[in-house]
């Protein structure tokens, strides 16, 4: 898992997709932290993205850096606990201008029966679970 975040964090940006109905939705995403030995990004309540994940909790990212790519399946469980927001907001302080640990907008999630899949053109494929 450490693998899978470094290499999140080296991309800044990585492509979350979601279910609506039957419509595929991606978006840009940068949000990725460890906490308590778990994968987690972050999003608001109030968006889109967040009542796609509630209604179907299976998402795919896709990143690429430097002729590498991860995609990374899973199913994302929110947590609503006060530490595992402050922990994400502390790594981010910029976001705290739009999120609070204390507010009921903050929605932070990680990553359950994850499969990480690294390729590129020039490496074998490797694949992580956690």
């Amino acid at each position: 898992m450490k693998e899978v975040y470094e290499f999140l964090k080296k991309c800044e940006t990585y492509y979350l997709a979601t279910v609506e109905n039957d419509q595929p939705r991606v978006r840009p995403f940068g949000t990725v932290e460890i906490f308590e030995d778990k994968l987690y990004i972050q999003t608001g309540k109030s968006k889109e993205v967040s009542k796609q994940i509630q209604n179907n909790p299976k998402v795919e990212l896709c990143a690429f850096f430097e002729g590498k790519w991860l995609r990374l399946t899973g199913k994302l469980v929110r947590d609503d606990r006060y530490e595992a927001k402050k922990h994400m907001l502390d790594n981010y302080p910029n976001l705290k201008a739009m999120y609070s640990a204390e507010d009921d907008n903050t929605e932070v999630l990680y990553f359950e029966d994850a499969t990480a899949n690294f390729s590129s053109f020039s490496e074998a494929p490797k694949t992580i679970k956690f």
